[in-house]
């Protein structure tokens, strides 16, 4: 009985062992090891992946991170919503650092005749970046920013004047990365830094605009293209705003109809309503009076030139502040600016107006 019973055992054994080599072997069988639960995640785990790496171990590629924005074909929206996507406006975010200038050439040529103007902004904005960006460099940096709005890098191309490409270039740059423009013939009187109130949180503002004109006169229609007219030689927004969206959309679509009518430039259509200050005074007053953005059942009327004639203290205008004329244009001696040394002068404009016939270049000021 006993070798007997000691077969059944062994036979037993082997078969146990048989069994349990076959399912450590089999690929099908589920595994019998408990994997510790996965690590809680942290901040750090969701920041994008150069790539996405097979994990060792896994077996499988992980789930791609969500991109922040949907992609979308902008091909059938309307110029203004491709700027809207392209460029979304957050008036939260703070003024970008940078001051953005344009010149035939820069500081590094020795023919750059602006270098006191120049230096005077970068010694009143440490940390800022800084840019003199030349004629020539221009196409390249918007190529940049606009390649997936070709229209925009059409009409650029079509205008055929400089001043004309040097006006559309500050509402570009200021539309995509914002900042400060300002014309290459100004000096920085005081850091951007006082240009707003205290009381006015800078979360609640994308856009900082002085006066140029405030002519109180009966001719002022020989001088002025506008009753009130807004500066645009100096301008600090936030990227995206919708006056900077609606002017780029307004002179690209008038430079596209102009270039197939093959007439850019005529007494009738002059510079200063093309791309200067008249269109940007009109698209700031039609912004001022836009229901998508202002309530206007709870305004008194209608916003016109009578809200900032006469002004000498910055106003608030929904996420616009309005500076007094003597912000930007101190010192003409006319329409009650102040002088230099007025606590409201911050940039020095010397008119020198370079594109203007020589006749022109200081029109309506007090020789």
């Amino acid at each position: 009985m006993l070798p007997f019973r000691r077969a059944i055992i062994f036979a037993v054994f082997f078969i146990t062992a048989f069994i349990l080599i076959r399912r450590a072997h089999s690929p099908d069988e589920p595994d019998p090891i408990r994997h510790p639960p996965p690590k809680a995640a942290t901040p750090e785990d969701h920041a994008p992946p150069a790539s996405n790496p097979v994990p060792a171990g896994t077996g499988h590629r992980e789930s791609p991170v969500p991109a922040q924005k949907v992609i979308q074909d902008i091909s059938k929206m309307s110029l203004y919503d491709k700027l809207a996507y392209q460029y979304p406006y957050d008036v939260e975010t703070k003024f970008p650092a940078y001051i953005w200038q344009t010149w035939k050439n820069t500081p590094a040529d020795e023919k750059f005749e602006f270098r006191d103007q120049e230096g005077s902004w970068t010694y009143n904005h440490p940390g800022f970046v800084h840019e003199v960006i030349a004629d020539e460099v221009a196409t390249h940096v918007l190529r940049l920013f606009y390649a997936p709005i070709p229209e925009i890098l059409e009409a650029y191309h079509a205008l055929p004047e400089p001043v004309l490409k040097a006006d559309f270039f500050r509402y570009l740059i200021l539309l995509a990365r914002g900042g400060i423009y300002s014309d290459i013939d100004t000096y920085s009187l005081k850091s951007a830094l006082d240009w707003i109130p205290e009381t006015v949180p800078q979360k609640s503002i994308g856009l900082v605009i002085g006066i140029e004109a405030d002519p109180d006169r009966p001719d002022w229609k020989d001088w002025y293209s506008r009753r009130i007219q807004f500066c645009q030689w100096t301008i600090q927004a936030k990227p995206g705003h919708p006056v900077l969206r609606d002017i780029v959309s307004r002179i690209t679509t008038e430079t596209l109809k102009r270039k197939k009518e093959g007439i850019f430039v005529s007494k009738e259509k002059s510079i200063v309503e093309f791309t200067g200050p008249a269109i940007w005074t009109d698209t700031i007053f039609d912004y001022f009076n836009d229901a998508r953005y202002f309530n206007m059942k709870r305004s008194p009327g209608e916003i016109t030139y009578l809200n900032f004639t006469g002004m000498k203290t910055p106003k608030k205008v929904g996420d616009v502040v309005v500076l007094p004329i003597t912000s930007f244009s101190p010192g003409v001696q006319q329409m009650n600016a102040g002088d230099y040394d007025d606590p409201m002068a911050f940039v020095k404009h010397d008119f020198e107006g370079t594109w203007k016939p020589e006749s022109e270049r200081h029109i309506g000021e007090v020789q």
